[in-house]
């Protein structure tokens, strides 16, 4: 049990959500829906009969061992029902309360092979807005023995999502029962906490995860971008503690750009450590500004080089990047920076996640960017929503002014393990 216990409306949508054959947990970050889900499942493990799988879906194998199975394993939200989840980090099975459960990932349109053909008693979704179509719709023809149930959670997602205009609009006609959680329905957050949260989201990032509305994604995405708050003199940079990576958007007609990421242990004026990550350096290549088209081998050359320079001003130690993260569709350039020496690891290509965590950073104002990162500076106000994807209920950005924003972002997503270990974000 959570230190503070549950709230009413946790326990009430415990108990409701088994008078649906779909139960949906839906709102904000932390307002407490997804220890309520837990709760449910758990007690829809004891109960079920053994005659379908129960399994667990989630966008990867690693987001259910992060938002699922490790809450499980909390003594501190579970007590002694923690012993009770057992898991070896990799499988796809986990055992829950005696039982088998499988983790299924399912990150794109194909993964619905993954469950066709099998009978499911008691699926649990995590984050269903995230879900392929597709895929949800599979799932549910799966649930085809008597007493099937699924229970799924979500952050709100666009005004025009399919979980919301197809199902929860029309929740009594699905066996549906929908439960909506804020902040204020989670009893154990502290006003500090509340507080924190409140300032790691800005647009349409804080109507979703803070006040729990579905909203279309439009206009500036970086609409919190201020420079007198977000852009620092090179010169003024503090000392590093190390150049987490360079981020690689590679382009032949288009742009080719590469910005260097730090971060520095900063203490603030009380003496309190204040880490923050910095967008040090850029090299930008624009075949059509040069009105040249350069091979993989030039641009290899031409990006060594400038990785090779100093990046960091006189009075610091001289540091070269841990990794070297490339565009995953960049395939011919890896190869080539192979054969010149420079191993390159592929980017974490997740679009709104990587988005979400820039502006979750330059939000709370632990990402600043030098005047050197020109091409980021020129794109980062440019940088803009679809609405014709909004209208269609997706969130994408537009093919435009994105090569700086894409080679940042890269950089960042795929070294978060490392710099959450110092910079707190919300999850």
């Amino acid at each position: 049990m959570p230190s503070k216990g549950l709230s009413k409306k946790q326990i009430a949508s415990i108990a409701q959500s088994e008078l649906k054959k779909i139960a949906l947990w839906v709102g904000a970050v932390s307002g407490g829906k997804t220890i309520a889900s837990l709760f449910a499942f758990l007690i829809a493990v004891r109960r079920a009969r053994g005659t379908g799988l129960i399994v667990i879906v989630g966008k990867t194998l690693q987001t259910i061992e992060r938002n699922i199975i490790e809450p499980l394993q909390s003594v501190e939200l579970f007590g002694s029902l923690a012993a009770q989840t057992t898991h070896t980090k990799g499988s796809n099975t986990a055992i829950i309360l005696g039982r088998e459960v499988h983790l299924v990932g399912a990150n794109d349109t194909r993964s619905e092979e993954k469950i066709r053909g099998a009978t499911i008693e008691l699926a649990y979704v995590d984050e269903a807005t995230l879900l392929p179509v597709g895929f949800w719709e599979m799932l549910l023809t799966r649930l085809r023995v008597e007493g099937a149930r699924l229970l799924a959670t979500t952050n709100p997602g666009s005004f025009n999502h399919w979980l919301r205009i197809q199902y929860m609009l029309d929740a009594e006609a699905k066996n549906m029962v929908v439960f909506h959680f804020t902040m204020d329905d989670n009893p154990s957050l502290t006003p500090e906490y509340v507080r924190d949260m409140k300032a790691s989201f800005a647009g349409v990032f804080y109507d979703r995860f803070i006040l729990g509305k579905w909203t279309n994604a439009e206009g500036a995405i970086f609409d919190m971008w201020d420079p007198a708050k977000h852009q620092i003199e090179w010169a003024s940079l503090p000392p590093m503690w190390k150049l987490l990576a360079v981020g690689i958007d590679y382009g032949t007609t288009n742009p080719t750009s590469a910005i260097l990421v730090g971060i520095a242990l900063n203490v603030d004026d009380l003496g309190k450590p204040h880490p923050k990550l910095y967008a040090i350096d850029e090299w930008r290549y624009e075949s059509t500004t040069e009105k040249q088209k350069l091979t993989d081998m030039e641009l290899s050359r031409r990006l060594r080089e400038w990785l090779a320079e100093d990046h960091l001003p006189p009075h610091q130690p001289r540091l070269q990047p841990d990794y070297v993260i490339l565009d995953p569709s960049a395939a011919s350039f890896r190869v080539q920076l192979r054969q010149d020496g420079l191993i390159s690891t592929q980017a974490d290509n997740d679009v709104l996640d990587g988005i979400r965590t820039v502006a979750s950073l330059l939000t709370s104002e632990h990402l600043l960017v030098t005047e050197k990162c020109t091409g980021f500076l020129k794109e980062v106000t440019e940088y803009r929503w679809d609405s014709k994807a909004s209208e269609k209920g997706d969130d994408k950005p537009l093919k435009e002014n994105d090569h700086s924003c894409d080679s940042l972002r890269y950089a960042i997503r795929t070294t978060e393990t490392i710099w959450r270990q110092h910079v707190k974000l919300a999850a």
